[in-house]
């Protein structure tokens, strides 16, 4: 008896301790996870189109769990790995707006595994070392960090034999094999399974309506392809392909420069540095057509822009100028025309003293948010436009050699990254097996190569796409890390 009244007197205090206290609502959590967001936000990212990605799936995660904790009765959560490039803060500044640097950014990682907003709130500024000061004005029950990591966030510490005698499940308890358990590739697939399963037979239908009306658009403009910039789900692709199938019935004639060329459905509309027509996704027909009006002038731009990479490369012996769309930001051909004019102009005042031909073979791409020269693993070199012109020669003669080998890696990189995929693809009877632009092809190599010795049955019929954390995306597809376990 006396253990029941104790326990009654303590359930009161609970409650009055809970009711004393707001709850942090959902607009709450956003409000207080501004700082956070300017940080990690996709559109400032415009430079670096690989942790763009990374952070816009990431995103994509966190939304979903914020959205899982406020569905009432919600009880089964799973540890979420999320990685964020976040951007690095100047030391010194006291506006928000203005905190951020364009100098850098950093990955960070981190698990979330709260059951309330404001645990998993504070959880996620503290793994950025970003500021929690300013909850404290939300009016909520913010407590010291190291209380909010408590599962409930709340008071009273019940003893270990209220949960033996009840027979109900010790939330600490239940917390601390999670954070043991690590997710494996087999336990995550026999978890996730059903989900994709029956998210990817829903799309089927979608699926085939896209193929179709990317073939009849293509046939139609005698494109050479349609793309997306983005990982944008099967729907919102066909309605994209639907407004451009309208403009064709409506305005014919402006389509008749598209020829040959590949249309990309992006943020903005213009013409890309590749020589790609980009269709701005939140644009009207009205900003289509112009573009499509504009083509005959685009394509004499890109001539220019076509006889200025010779001329860099005539005058750096030999060296070819390239623009490789998975590695560099999504440029439009005037700010890339720009860029090369100003290197150009630059080269002609320091006069280098390159041989002809000299550097035959090798290749290079110009970068506007680097300050030192780099050869990348792929063997061309990454030249800032800001570049001493002296150092540029020395480095690009101290490094030719070494980009020459990488150069010839790549070719038989890319040959057996090929035929690794094909081989996974018909052993696991996958439908598709493709990688995100962000995982490198040394890194899709050793997945496929580990994945081979695995049975999976699980992966029948699936899409599969090798990325950097585990998800289930909207359309059916598996996203598994590269280096699963």
């Amino acid at each position: 008896t006396f253990y029941y009244f104790t326990r009654l007197c303590l359930e009161k205090v609970l409650v009055q301790c809970i009711l004393q206290s707001r709850p942090l609502s959902g607009a709450d959590a956003i409000n207080a996870l501004r700082p956070f967001y300017f940080a990690v936000h996709p559109d400032f990212f415009g430079q670096h189109p690989k942790e763009r990605e990374v952070n816009e799936n990431s995103l994509k995660r966190l939304n979903g769990y914020l959205e899982n904790l406020q569905k009432p009765g919600f009880r089964s959560f799973k540890p979420t790995q999320l990685t964020f490039y976040v951007r690095e803060r100047e030391p010194n500044s006291s506006n928000v707006q203005e905190s951020f640097s364009a100098s850098g950014f950093r990955a960070v990682s981190f698990t979330l595994h709260t059951r309330d907003l404001l645990s998993t709130v504070l959880d996620i500024l503290n793994s950025c070392s970003l500021s929690t000061e300013h909850i404290q004005s939300l009016n909520v029950n913010s407590q010291p960090h190291k209380e909010a990591k408590s599962t409930l966030n709340r008071p009273i510490k019940w003893d270990k034999t209220y949960y033996s005698f009840t027979g109900f499940k010790d939330p600490e308890e239940e917390l601390e094999q999670a954070q043991r358990v690590e997710t494996t590739l087999i336990s995550w697939l026999d978890g996730n399974e059903a989900s994709a399963v029956k998210k990817l037979k829903k799309s089927l239908p979608l699926r085939k309506e896209l193929e179709r009306l990317k073939s009849e658009l293509s046939h139609q403009l005698q494109l050479s392809d349609i793309r997306w910039q983005r990982s944008w789900g099967i729907a919102h692709r066909c309605s994209q392909l639907h407004s451009l199938g309208r403009l064709v019935q409506q305005r014919p004639e402006v389509l008749k420069n598209v020829k040959g060329r590949t249309v990309v459905f992006t943020d903005r509309s213009g013409m890309s540095a590749a020589g790609h027509i980009m269709l701005g996704t939140m644009d009207v027909h009205h900003h289509w057509t112009k573009i499509f009006e504009r083509l005959p002038n685009y394509y004499k731009l890109q001539k220019r822009l076509l006889f200025l990479e010779d001329r860099i490369s005539q005058l750096l012996g030999g060296i070819q100028v390239i623009y490789i769309e998975e590695l560099q930001p999504l440029l439009t051909l005037e700010e890339y025309y720009e860029t090369l004019d100003n290197f150009y102009n630059k080269l002609c005042d320091s006069r280098l003293p390159f041989h002809p031909r000299s550097l035959r073979g090798l290749q290079m791409i110009l970068e506007s948010d680097r300050y030192a020269p780099s050869l990348h693993e792929f063997g061309h070199f990454m030249i800032p436009t800001v570049c001493d012109p002296a150092t540029l020669q020395w480095f690009i003669f101290a490094k030719a050699q070494e980009a020459r080998e990488n150069l010839k890696r790549k070719e038989e990189m890319m040959i057996t990254e090929k035929e690794l995929i094909d081989t996974s693809t018909e052993k696991f009877s996958l439908d598709r097996l493709y990688k995100e632009p962000s995982v490198s092809s040394a890194q899709m190599i050793d997945c496929c190569k580990r994945l081979l010795e695995e049975s999976l049955p699980y992966l029948q019929g699936m899409h599969l796409c090798i990325s950097h954390f585990y998800s289930v995306l909207q359309d059916g597809d598996l996203c598994i890390p590269w280096n699963w376990k």
